[in-house]
């Protein structure tokens, strides 16, 4: 075989695996593009390099392998790198391929040139520049496999316009994966796992605290080992899908926006598990005062991660589901049975749901509304914002893997892109991204290659004319001196999504907007809808964690007093 630079990388995507991207062509990248053209591989065209990314990642949340998403040098790299950054402080593996300059331009300030290694070293796992068309024979395979090896994340391979047209003769593929992330095995030493024990054995009030490093292939280990020691599980926001709405065992999420009773029970607990956590700010609040009376046993497959923000008990490197199968019969079954009702004093004393209202537009009604006419495998995504902390308080997930949604990085406009990256990577599959009038601007143009493709994805618009999240902290912690939240100059978002060709409904005018909007995804279950749900302006989420505080220090409001009603309920 006697192939260019581009003909060898689709070779090798098309053996990874590879049978969906998503990108944007420009004059340094169409080399790839003429060899996509005669490859099996599909191209979706995103409408800007952000939410090309973003496609990828949905397709790497959903289906666990590393998504990919090309874009053309210069203003295509810059643009994609938010996805990167996101994908970096959420450990989601994905691989972006960029065009560069000709080899004999780069270091002149070319033309749509800038120095993408340097851009992206920071928030990628490697990335590489390709010399020749031979290196990208090498440089692939090793590619997918640091995305996918131990903490998954996103890696880049840049390359030059003249490598993607060199030539390379060769007559043997190298072997390609991109294998879903499972367990490997990786175990801490036998001493480890026997003082684990112990300290579990000992306990009176444990409790396991959830990341989402359990997402990959621990979900039932994490079960059963909860289950087996009467243990109560309460997750970080990348973690609420991993245990079950429902089970007896399951608090909810933890910190700046979890429920009073699970922050106040994490603070009642004599020794904390984290599996798969970072201790993160927004999990933890003031770090010092976090479970400050708890051992600590951590475990997670970055040993890196472990002791970096908190001092640990014992620590336990390695593959979260191996420990913990290695674990279970070193301790005892044991129903807590004094813990458990603690617990259950707590959630009596403090039950889910604090600030919602008798509003038919509150916002975690409609939620909950939205979840009953939902499938339990549909797909959900977030915006950031209010919106995204509702969806965390109030929608009941039951499959690991359905939610997606931006943590670490918090990128509003994240919502639509991976909603239709999910569908892609599970054709025929619903998904429902819940957004907000100022997260859905962010990447509103990808609401084209939505109606394009007429994937089953609906948009649920949850409208209070504001940056509400930006609004409610002015109001708390800046003397209600609100400037730049307000969203008062808004366009018709029904009228816009029309335009782009999806059918669009505006519940403002309806008098049981519940029943509407399950009438609405009953009736659109195979292909995209536009749903504008308006809510009262000046709601906020209880409750609330300041910044920099305990997170026993939380603010509230009582339901009387956050019953305001939409500032305008007609259809637009």
């Amino acid at each position: 075989m006697n192939l260019n630079g581009a003909q060898i990388l689709t070779g090798l995507l098309e053996r990874a695996g590879i049978r969906t991207l998503s990108g944007i062509p420009g004059g340094a990248i169409l080399p790839l593009y003429d060899a996509l053209a005669q490859s099996g591989i599909r191209h979706i065209l995103a409408r800007h390099e952000q939410g090309a990314g973003f496609i990828a990642q949905g397709m790497s949340r959903a289906s666990g392998r590393a998504g990919v998403a090309i874009a053309t040098s210069g203003p295509g790299v810059t643009n994609l790198l938010t996805a990167l950054a996101d994908a970096w402080l959420d450990s989601i593996p994905m691989l972006a391929i960029t065009a560069q300059v000709p080899t004999g331009l780069i270091g002149t300030r070319a033309f749509q040139e800038v120095d993408t290694l340097a851009l992206a070293a920071p928030i990628t796992k490697r990335c590489w520049r390709a010399k020749s068309a031979r290196s990208i024979l090498q440089i692939l395979p090793e590619a997918f496999r640091v995305a996918m090896d131990g903490k998954p994340g996103p890696v880049l391979l840049d390359i030059p316009k003249d490598v993607f047209l060199d030539t390379w003769e060769f007559s043997v593929w190298p072997e390609i994966s991109n294998g879903r992330p499972g367990k490997n095995g990786r175990l801490p030493d036998r001493p480890a796992l026997l003082n684990a024990a112990r300290l579990i054995r000992e306990s009176e009030r444990p409790m396991i605290y959830l990341g989402g490093g359990a997402r990959h292939g621990a979900c039932d280990a994490v079960a059963a080992f909860a289950r087996k020691n009467g243990i109560p599980v309460a997750t970080t926001l990348q973690g609420l899908d991993l245990f079950p709405a429902g089970d007896p065992l399951r608090l909810g999420m933890l910190g700046m926006h979890g429920s009073r009773a699970t922050n106040l029970l994490v603070a009642e607990a004599d020794l904390l598990i984290a599996l798969g956590a970072r201790f993160d700010d927004r999990a933890t609040g003031k770090l010092q005062a976090f479970a400050e009376g708890a051992r600590i046993i951590h475990c997670d497959l970055d040993a890196g991660e472990i002791g970096r923000l908190r001092a640990v008990d014992q620590a336990l490197p390695g593959d979260l589901a191996s420990v913990l199968e290695a674990l279970l019969p070193l301790i005892p079954e044991n129903p807590r049975t004094t813990w458990r009702a603690q617990r259950e004093f707590f959630r009596s004393e403090f039950p889910a749901g604090e600030g919602m209202t008798d509003s038919p537009f509150d916002a975690g009604r409609l939620i909950r509304a939205a979840a009953r006419s939902l499938p339990e495998d549909a797909f959900l995504t977030t915006d950031v914002g209010q919106h995204q902390m509702w969806v965390a308080q109030h929608f009941p997930f039951q499959k690991p893997g359905t939610f997606l949604t931006s943590g670490g990085l918090g990128t509003m406009g994240f919502g639509l892109p991976a909603a239709i990256g999910a569908a892609l990577a599970y054709p025929g599959r619903r998904a429902a991204c819940f957004t907000g009038d100022g997260s859905i601007l962010m990447n509103l143009q990808e609401l084209a290659t939505l109606a394009e493709h007429r994937l089953p994805v609906a948009i649920l618009l949850m409208d209070n004319g504001h940056l509400g999240m930006v609004r409610q902290q002015q109001e708390l912690f800046y003397g209600d001196r609100t400037i730049a939240s307000s969203l008062a100059h808004a366009p018709d978002f029904c009228a816009l999504a029309r335009a782009f060709g999806i059918e669009a409904l505006d519940l403002g005018g309806s008098e049981d907007p519940e029943a509407c909007l399950a009438e609405a995804l009953a009736r659109h279950p195979e292909g995209p809808l536009f749903v504008r749900l308006p809510i009262p302006p000046k709601a906020n989420v209880w409750p609330m964690v300041a910044p920099g505080a305990a997170n026993t220090e939380m603010l509230g409001e009582s339901p009387a007093a956050a019953s305001s009603k939409p500032q305008e309920q007609a259809v637009r």
